[in-house]
């Protein structure tokens, strides 16, 4: 076990015995992030090099695994922060050289990934509503100006809205939406602007509000320094929208497998063998995504990019949000009426895991592209709606 994924479990408990009160005030965990900032975990992804730790997609995983059984929604809104640390870390000199990044714009990325190792993180403002996360359907455009950029638009489902260092905004160029890009956009920025209006069912406490943007940004502010990479490094690195994900579910899952055993054990239903089999079906579905997860992870960690490794990515975030949702729903069943209360874990579990299918990549859309891989067919673009 790594020291990364000890310190996890360690703050796992710590995330579990708050999450009750987060998810009734749909409130923002400040507490947590500050566990993870003094665990150093806010750095997880940033190369040694740069201050981080320098892990790889399989130990990031093991850790949101570990934490997701602590608190779901905290860990989603961690790994947004991961997933722009994480894909800044994957642009190595041969990426870079290979998609004409220039010293500039890496000297750029390195400041960012530095300031996370020192407890700095970052939100994603990437989906709208109407289009979800489909970047070639944005409406947020941007243009260049002297300043560099002026970007203009609103997002939806911002986790850690109102609280991150900075925010990842995607939008497309005003004069030719083909061309999308992505802006880190430091908080207090003039013209940024965070609307409350999560109310969810589930994952409260991710504080999901929106941003609505008017700002002008440096040209350092490109990510990649090269207008229109967002799609292609999207298709490359589906990890960051897709797979991680499923880590944080399958902990989710964990957890109410966990919170059920509790419950019944001391309600002496243990003793029933349909509350039996309900547990042990629930620990083996859980267990079968874990692996595919792992799986998954493992793979992104060899061989980057390469088809087999995304199918393997898409193949993880399905599994891991019907897993979620269907084992939540059997540990309230086998608890009975009690769990449905408000208040009770299972309750908040259920309604925190059902929210894994829905998440971008949904469930349909990742069978979708799966059955079209199936056939041989392009996933990417033989659809009858873009997937990015």
């Amino acid at each position: 076990m790594s020291d990364l994924v000890a310190a996890a479990m360690r703050l796992a408990p710590q995330f579990a015995a708050r999450a009750a009160a987060h998810d009734v005030d749909g409130s923002f965990p400040a507490e947590d992030f500050a566990d993870l900032r003094a665990a150093g975990l806010l750095g997880i992804m940033v190369p040694t090099a740069l201050g981080g730790r320098g892990a790889g997609f399989g130990e990031y995983t093991a850790v949101a695994y570990e934490l997701g059984r602590g608190s779901g929604a905290t860990v989603l809104i961690f790994n947004m922060h991961a997933a722009v640390t994480g894909a800044l870390s994957f642009l190595d000199e041969q990426l870079a050289s290979a998609l004409g990044v220039s010293d500039d714009a890496l000297a750029a990325r390195d400041r960012l990934l530095r300031a996370a190792a020192e407890g700095a993180w970052y939100a994603v403002a990437m989906s709208e509503r109407g289009v979800g996360s489909r970047l070639s359907q944005l409406s947020t455009v941007y243009e260049p100006v002297a300043a560099g950029f002026r970007i203009r638009g609103a997002k939806s489902f911002v986790s850690g809205a109102g609280h991150a260092d900075g925010y990842l905004v995607a939008a497309r160029r005003v004069d030719d939406a083909s061309v999308v890009s992505q802006f880190l956009v430091p908080a207090g920025t003039r013209g940024l602007a965070v609307q409350r209006t999560w109310d969810s069912l589930g994952m409260r406490a991710t504080r999901s509000d929106d941003l609505h943007l008017d700002v002008t940004v440096p040209r350092d502010a490109l990510l990649g320094g090269v207008e229109g990479l967002a799609l292609a490094v999207a298709r490359m690195m589906p990890q960051w929208m897709v797979a991680s994900y499923a880590a944080v579910y399958v902990g989710v899952a964990q957890a109410a497998v966990d919170a059920a055993a509790a419950d019944l054990t001391r309600r002496s239903l243990d003793r029933l063998p349909a509350v039996r089999a309900r547990l042990g079906r629930a620990d083996a579905e859980v267990a079968a995504a874990r692996l595919v997860v792992a799986e998954a992870a493992r793979r992104v960690d060899v061989a980057p990019g390469e088809a087999e490794t995304n199918r393997w990515v898409w193949r993880a975030k399905l599994p891991a949000g019907t897993t979620a949702r269907e084992v939540a729903a059997s540990m309230v069943e086998a608890a009975g009426a009690s769990a449905s209360r408000r208040g009770h874990p299972l309750e908040r579990l259920f309604r925190d895991a059902r929210c894994g299918s829905l998440q971008p990549a949904t469930s349909d859309v990742c069978a979708d592209w799966l059955g079209v891989a199936a056939m041989g067919g392009d996933s990417d673009h033989d659809a009858s709606a873009p997937r990015w």
